[in-house]
């Protein structure tokens, strides 16, 4: 064995053996004052079977007396960005991060990905509500879709909305085609304006069009071109290398299978395998009538859901109660980038079933 394959070799087990160490599986639990697990409170890693299918998911909250919050993740789960990024919510909720079939800790090779329809996942949704209702004695509970988690969520509470308090689109999906072109178009100038000649050569190689759709070579370069300019997961995160893929290695709360088949997931679709069907569907020409309270929450900065659409779509509900709420300082993920400001909402309108701090109200 020559000394550069001998190096390789023991980097590659060292760096084994630290992502062991901060790999325990267990979520943190929620501590009083004094640094003491807290009486009452819930930090628990479950798997239940949904519909058939074995799927993972974390429960917090500092009182299970709390109303049931269920969180549907986008692309792929985003429990493991709350150790950088803390959201509170277990403060006022029971919040659940659930992982879709076929996403982090749902994931297993033996889904077929032609089962991963938006009819499942909205069938699954609609199935854990029932279990939590039940395990925590709750006629109804709120739902928290964001990004790609949206497009279910949204879907989900029109069918059933007996069994929600409310809904809660965070950078709500409204017609991701249309989405996807103005994006294009923004990085495509921005990249012009910088002088980025490779950012721009690759986007005129690939051109996003209503008429041809997203082509696959605009997906290659997409995330990283939002990072860049600060309009993809958060307004701050420069480099998805930096900004999700190392914290999700470094996570202590996953195991290290749990954190190699949140990468499997990602790379095999896992809820991305819908993106087709977010694209060709304009949710605001389709269900825009709603017999519970709607609330959505958008960051000025995001592109990867477009703030104007989100505006739009909101505008063309009908609903008992609703409020678009603003956030100056954030791109695609306002319960990252500006959680005490989302806190506040939550406890003082969602909770209460107003819209005071609504943008509209103001």
């Amino acid at each position: 064995m020559g000394t550069g394959v001998a190096v390789a070799f023991a980097f590659l087990f060292i760096l084994v053996g630290v992502l062991a160490l901060r790999s325990s599986g267990k979520p943190h639990p929620i501590r009083d004052e004094n640094g003491a697990p807290l009486a009452g409170s819930l930090s628990e890693k479950i798997f239940v079977e949904i519909n058939g299918v074995q799927q993972g998911m974390v429960i917090q909250s500092r009182d299970t007396q709390n109303p049931v919050l269920l969180f549907l993740h986008g692309g792929m789960p985003e429990y493991f960005l709350t150790e950088k990024y803390p959201t509170g919510l277990e403060n006022d909720f029971t919040v659940v991060w659930w992982e879709q079939r076929g996403s982090g800790l749902s994931y297993s090779p033996a889904i077929p990905g032609d089962t991963i329809t938006a009819e499942q996942l909205i069938s699954d949704t609609l199935a854990l509500t029932d279990y939590l209702r039940q395990r925590f004695g709750q006629e109804k509970i709120y739902l928290m879709g964001h990004s790609g988690g949206s497009f279910i969520g949204i879907l989900a509470v029109a069918r059933a909305p007996e069994l929600y308090h409310a809904y809660i689109g965070v950078a709500q999906m409204s017609h991701q085609l249309k989405s996807e072109k103005l994006a294009y178009d923004y990085m495509l100038a921005q990249f012009k304006a910088n002088g980025n000649r490779e950012m721009v050569r690759k986007l005129e190689a690939a051109p996003v069009t209503m008429a041809n759709g997203v082509p696959a070579a605009y997906l290659q370069v997409r995330d990283q071109a939002m990072h860049m300019l600060g309009v993809g997961t958060t307004h701050e995160m420069k480099s998805i290398i930096t900004g999700i893929l190392i914290p999700s290695w470094l996570s202590r709360e996953y195991t290290l299978g749990e954190k190699l088949n949140l990468w499997r997931g990602k790379a095999q679709g896992g809820v991305s395998i819908l993106f087709e069907t977010m694209q060709r569907t304009d949710l605001s020409r389709q269900v825009t009538d709603f017999h519970l309270p709607i609330y959505f929450m958008s960051g000025v900065f995001d592109y990867t859901c477009n703030y104007t659409l989100s505006k739009d779509y909101f505008e063309k509900i009908n609903a008992p109660v609703k409020g678009f709420y603003t956030f100056e300082g954030a791109a695609h993920s306002p319960m990252f980038e500006e959680p005490q400001k989302l806190q506040r909402i939550l406890r003082e309108d969602v909770l209460t079933g107003r819209n005071q701090l609504a943008d509209r109200q103001r």
